[in-house]
């Protein structure tokens, strides 16, 4: 217990005073009430053992013949940067993680939100007030959304404005769907005119872009099965031919090493600058990036945004790279016998 509140306490240290509301706010978006401390504690621990490694390990017997003054100095870096940039990356991993829960979950709630307003506005024909068409509208299957929705209609009832409540739900996730439905709410809440016509409306819209958005990605299937074929099939056998192709002129070259053909100004050497081992993980580098990136470029093109993508790439990336081991293989027996 005494250890969790030493990281605990470390954590709330190591989070600047002017970034914590920040890190709190996202943390609420995604269902979590209070910051979580203590990971941050175990993490700012994790820094210092990996920067204790890398200096003692990689660092320290290259500098311990130095000048003192030297020595203390590439010391004094060596444990100020190294923390320094491991903890701005961790941080940055956090923020990419939480952006990405966050996102997820706003486009859960877009999905859900035209059969809730549905549900509002039959309860707002029926004779109820908005507030208690809002609370009655509150679904199991609508999940997140109904969550959300529940803690407006609690903040109304213990005192809040409505108009305030709802904002403060449509600024909180990064939706414009969600905001431009909100907003237009809000905006006939504040006229005084028919909330029901005005919902149907609404209502409509978002099943409208719903739809079109369906009808974009099914549009878009032949882009998404050509970059598909080119990063799965394509892209690895060609660099699989590529390094085949290599290696058989190094061996060509190698056996007339030397030699001078008459009437030709030209001559082989084994010496090369291309080596084929460096060639073969430039290979795995450049397919791996080309996953990456054309994961992204699917995301958007089909969803229109880059983080529904992310789940793509360690898909794409096993599947490249396994084609790439395939491919080396069997070009590698098609081409044994060229040169013996």
């Amino acid at each position: 217990m005494r250890d969790i509140r030493i990281f605990s306490a470390f954590g709330k240290a190591f989070i600047p005073k002017r970034i914590a509301p920040n890190i709190k706010g996202q943390f609420l978006k995604i269902g979590y009430n209070e910051v979580p401390y203590t990971l941050f504690g175990m993490l700012f621990f994790v820094t210092f053992i990996v920067t204790y490694i890398i200096y003692f390990y990689q660092i320290f017997n290259t500098i311990k013949t130095l000048n003192p003054l030297i020595f203390l100095l590439y010391t004094f870096i060596t444990w100020t940067v190294i923390p320094l940039v491991l903890s701005i990356l961790t941080m940055l991993g956090i923020y990419f993680y939480l952006d990405l829960k966050i996102f997820k979950r706003a486009r859960d709630m877009e999905d859900k939100l035209a059969d809730y307003l549905t549900y509002v506005s039959t309860n707002l024909k029926g004779g109820m007030s908005f507030e208690s068409s809002l609370w009655s509208a509150i679904k199991p299957e609508f999940g997140l959304l109904a969550t959300e929705m529940g803690l407006v209609s609690k903040k109304v009832m213990t005192g809040s404005e409505l108009v305030d409540s709802l904002e403060e739900f449509s600024e909180k996730y990064p939706s414009p769907i969600i905001r431009r439905a909100m907003n237009l709410i809000i905006s006939e809440i504040q006229s005084g005119g028919k909330i029901s016509k005005l919902m149907d409306k609404v209502i409509e819209d978002l099943k409208k872009t719903k739809l079109l958005k369906q009808e974009m990605a099914a549009s878009t299937l032949t882009y998404v099965i050509f970059i598909s074929a080119i990063i799965i099939v394509i892209a690895p056998v060609l660099f699989a031919l590529s390094y085949q192709l290599l290696d058989i002129m190094l061996k060509f070259m190698g056996r007339f090493a030397g030699l001078e053909i008459a009437n030709m100004p030209m001559s082989f050497s084994s010496e090369t600058v291309i080596d084929p081992l460096n060639f073969k993980r430039f290979s795995f580098f450049a397919i791996s990036m080309i996953s990456i990136f054309a994961s992204v470029i699917l995301s958007i093109i089909q969803k229109g945004d880059f983080r529904s993508g992310i789940k793509y790439i360690p898909i794409f990336l096993a599947s490249s790279i396994f084609m790439y081991i395939l491919a080396s293989g069997i070009l590698s027996s098609l081409f044994s016998g060229i040169v013996v």
